[in-house]
């Protein structure tokens, strides 16, 4: 498949992976880019020395493409943006922020640039800003979201129609006949998330994948809608469900114990952002195959679509 992301990363299938804090590092980005699609590393962690290993050990791991994530909203380091140029990627994902503040300095690097938009106004601002492609991501997918939610099937033609950059689909995306429905909506590209998240690669701990593979579509929960601080879309567990009875002072302080819930499986340690196509997974499958499956069951629902 060639598409104008395709073609402008590199890549041999058009499927980005999110970049999760702690979790998107080498043994899982570096199997997504072998397998084919974009592997994306975190710098949302803020552990840049960490950080700095992790991309020489990706060069290890594979010789395909990849990228790294800035996720402005929790930059600490007011040089992250040198510090990732200086790592010689060639390709970087920004979210949580706005556009205008680091894409300039990215392009004059010579680094692709896409942004992670919630909605048509920040698509517009970021084509403004100058960017290569947009990340369009609809209120379904897991982690942290804009409070007024608008849904992937909603949002990505209201986008595409109204911008000229490549577009890569984001929320609700988990296989084959999503990426259909994203590509019939006008997406070149998609991002997956939690169907990643519960990738054999994944390092997340075996409660997590168990809870992400018995989960219905409804045991994912829309947190802080209202604010202080971001919204974000999580597991449904005993906090998150106390949560969204009885909102929270501090949504990041329900965080607590962050590395006994992704590690430890603990999941009531704190929060354990997922999305709703957990619903939809049943099974922990290696990335490649997971891939595998996706392209193939997207030609079969392709070619078997009425005419």
């Amino acid at each position: 498949m060639k598409t104008r992301v395709t073609e402008m990363l590199g890549i041999e299938k058009p499927i980005i992976q999110a970049a999760m804090g702690w979790i998107a590092r080498a043994p899982l980005s570096s199997a997504v880019s072998n397998a084919g699609g974009m592997g994306i590393i975190e710098t949302s962690s803020a552990e840049l020395d960490v950080i700095r290993g992790e991309i020489v050990r990706m060069r290890d791991l594979t010789t395909k493409p990849f990228g790294v994530n800035v996720a402005q909203a929790f930059v600490r380091d007011p040089c992250i943006i040198q510090f990732v140029i200086d790592q010689g990627v060639r390709f970087v994902t920004t979210s949580a922020g706005d556009p205008m503040k680091y894409t300039a300095t990215l392009k004059a690097a010579g680094l692709t640039v896409f942004h992670v938009v919630p909605n048509l106004a920040g698509a517009l601002r970021a084509v403004e800003a100058g960017v290569d492609g947009l990340i369009v991501e609809g209120g379904e997918g897991g982690g942290f979201k804009n409070a007024k939610d608008v849904s992937t099937m909603v949002l990505v033609p209201q986008v595409v129609a109204a911008v000229d950059v490549p577009v890569v689909a984001a929320g609700g995306i988990v296989d084959g006949r999503s990426m259909a429905a994203a590509f019939a909506l006008g997406a070149e590209g998609v991002l997956m998330g939690t169907r990643i998240l519960s990738a054999s690669e994944c390092p997340v701990h075996d409660n997590w994948k168990q809870a992400i593979i018995d989960a219905d579509a409804t045991d994912t929960v829309f947190l802080n809608r209202s604010g202080p601080g971001p919204a974000l879309r999580a597991l449904r567990t005993k906090r998150t469900t106390r949560i969204e009875a009885d909102g929270s002072p501090s949504i990041f302080a329900e965080f607590a114990d962050t590395q006994a819930v992704y590690f430890g499986g603990d999941l009531e340690a704190g929060i354990a952002l997922t999305g709703q196509v957990a619903g939809r997974i049943d099974a922990v499958k290696p990335v490649a195959q997971i891939f595998a499956e996706t392209m193939a069951e997207y030609d079969e629902v392709v070619a078997a679509l009425p005419r």
